[in-house]
């Protein structure tokens, strides 16, 4: 039997990148996160791994490993969320460089979001590529539309993969599976459209306030799901909802008086790619705000299994 790749997963979230590793065949050996219900809900579905729940500053050891992954922060780079300028936050890829050059893996993949690449961050994004070159790999990068690869959403995501240099390779994208036409995407309805459409206590049931209602959240059966976000008071409009039409540059209102609904966090989940079958322990740190943060904050598992299944071929 072939021996499988093995990965440390650093900034894992809930495991949707390493979901999607696990399925395209890798062994992920370490994970880690801050948030304690993103380990019991990763553990509840691959219990084999080692997660902790530590800031990855405090982490002083790590095992050998093939691949390298890491998914850092990216509030401050943000354009679908609360921004936040920390340092700490926009600096914490320093910290997958020390793992990187600890672990001297055959390649590493990065995950972050498309902002990145504005003008007033290029230069975070500069350091980044000189940093993961200066420790010795081959790196390409691309900003990628997750429904380009099965993910039923409206999402953009900047991914950088290296490779060893001593490998003399540079890691080429793969093609898009799904094309570009939105017949060829996989849709709202394709996703969800069997499920229960009132799932009583699985959705955010607070008032739609104006902030809400500043832009048009609703997306129909047919059409990709809006960015599933990490609030869950910015979630955005189930189907089953009215429409919405604009009054005015920032305000939208309901075209009808039927009642309206939030996509429920399982339906979120699906949306994102994760599998149908995918557990939600009820834990002392589950709720449903949190169900929901850590849903929002995931990688979209098919981005990952399409990148590492490629990513196979160089190692």
């Amino acid at each position: 039997m072939k021996k499988k790749q093995t990965v440390v997963s650093l900034f894992t979230g809930c495991g949707g990148s390493d979901s999607g590793l696990h399925q395209a065949g890798y062994d992920v050996l370490m994970a880690n996160d801050i948030l304690p219900y993103a380990k019991d809900f990763y553990l509840a579905n691959f219990p084999e791994t080692d997660y902790q729940v530590i800031d990855v500053r405090e982490i002083q050891s790590f095992p050998s490993a093939d691949v390298l992954v890491g998914c850092y922060p990216c509030q401050g780079f943000s354009q679908g969320g609360a921004r936040q300028s920390s340092r700490g936050v926009n600096y914490l890829y320093r910290e997958f460089v020390r793992a990187l050059k600890r672990i001297k893996p055959k390649a590493f993949i990065v995950e972050n979001v498309s902002g990145m690449q504005r003008s007033d961050f290029r230069h975070l994004l500069n350091s980044q590529l000189c940093q993961f070159r200066l420790a010795g790999y081959r790196v390409n990068y691309r900003v990628i539309d997750v429904s380009d690869f099965g993910v039923p959403q409206e999402r953009k995501r900047l991914i950088f993969v290296g490779v060893r240099s001593d490998l003399g390779e540079v890691f080429a994208f793969p093609e898009a599976t799904h094309g570009t036409a939105i017949q060829n995407k996989i849709t709202i309805g394709d996703a969800i459209g069997d499920l229960p459409l009132w799932p009583e206590g699985d959705y955010w049931t607070e008032t739609f306030h104006w902030y809400y209602l500043s832009r048009n959240r609703y997306r129909g059966w047919d059409e990709l799901a809006k960015t599933i976000v990490s609030h869950p008071r910015h979630m955005p409009l189930h189907p089953v909802s009215p429409k919405l039409k604009r009054v005015h540059t920032d305000k939208w209102v309901w075209e009808s008086d039927g009642p309206a609904r939030r996509y429920s966090y399982r339906e979120a989940a699906c949306l994102q790619g994760f599998d149908r079958s995918s557990c939600f322990p009820e834990t002392e740190n589950s709720s449903l705000r949190m169900k929901y943060t850590v849903v929002g904050n995931a990688v979209p598992p098919p981005l990952f299994n399409v990148i590492g299944k490629e990513l196979l071929n160089y190692l």
